[in-house]
């Protein structure tokens, strides 16, 4: 009997994580592309997307660049960084999730609409860490590889990272194209937007989504009023401003229950991977 009370106490126990999305495509990522792409058509640019923070201008955020992910019938989206001429950086998942294998990516550099202006190039090869898995978003990084991008004021590459800083209460800005909130109507104010957020102590965030989830190359921030959002995966976390950026983590998961419901937001943690991202580039 005692081993059957032991047993019942660690199922309610795992139980009361915290569940993140892990079928991407389905849940987030096609019903943004659909989403965003009739806000544009319908020409009300003056919001945006990310819970709280404000709209970006066109070259604030040069490193960032949106992907529309071709899955066959359907597109998703999902937002990467640039790294160089040549690479960027993003969540492994925006390639495979449990469902879904993407057959290439439309990167998007230089524009504050995902599906209007700025540079386009077409991909199809995407490098999955050897160590993703895709049932806990475990090692959920992917390097990206396009044709030469030259560099100007609305297009440009990003610093990695490096050493053992935590940046635990430093304030970080996220990027991205992705939702304002769970409610937001179908033709939401479509921009890119920004919002900056506190990163917070790891054993926190454990508590919240459980061991499986976060590891020690697991980067969360705080949520509350301002969060990532649907359709932010892949995207950047930067530290600093101008050309003292530095790339600190990269959107992997959030919530199962939503973005506003005032759980942290899960990063990898770009220090962690330094060495294997500085490989690739």
């Amino acid at each position: 009997m005692k081993i059957i009370f032991v047993l019942v106490g660690l199922v309610l126990a795992v139980a009361a994580y915290e569940p993140i999305t892990l079928d991407y495509h389905e849940t987030i990522g096609i019903p943004e592309a659909n989403r965003i792409m009739l806000a544009e058509k319908a020409l009300d640019f003056d919001g945006a997307r990310i819970v709280g923070g404000q709209n970006s201008n066109l070259g604030q955020h040069p490193h960032l660049a949106g992907l529309i992910i071709d899955l066959g019938t359907r597109n998703s989206v999902c937002g990467s960084s640039l790294l160089s001429n040549t690479k960027l950086v993003t969540a492994a998942h925006c390639w495979r999730d449990i469902r879904n294998q993407a057959l290439r990516f439309t990167v998007v550099l230089g524009t504050i609409r995902l599906y209007t202006g700025g540079t386009r190039i077409v991909t199809t090869s995407v490098e999955l860490h050897s160590g993703y898995n895709p049932q806990n978003l475990n090692d959920d990084l992917a390097i990206i590889t396009i044709s030469h991008v030259n560099f100007n004021n609305n297009i440009n590459r990003i610093a990695l990272a490096t050493g053992n800083n935590n940046y635990i209460g430093s304030t970080a800005t996220a990027a991205g194209f992705g939702r304002y909130g769970d409610a937001s109507a179908i033709t939401q104010n479509q921009r890119l937007r920004h919002v900056n957020l506190q990163v917070i102590d790891n054993d926190y965030c454990t508590r919240i989504y459980g061991p499986d989830v976060v590891r020690s190359s697991t980067l969360c921030t705080a949520g509350g009023r301002v969060n990532i959002c649907n359709g932010d995966s892949g995207g950047p976390l930067a530290f600093g401003s101008g050309t003292n950026r530095l790339l600190i983590g990269v959107v992997s998961f959030g919530s199962r229950s939503g973005c506003n419901r005032g759980h942290p937001g899960g990063f990898s943690r770009v220090t962690s991977y330094a060495s294997w991202i500085s490989a690739r580039i």
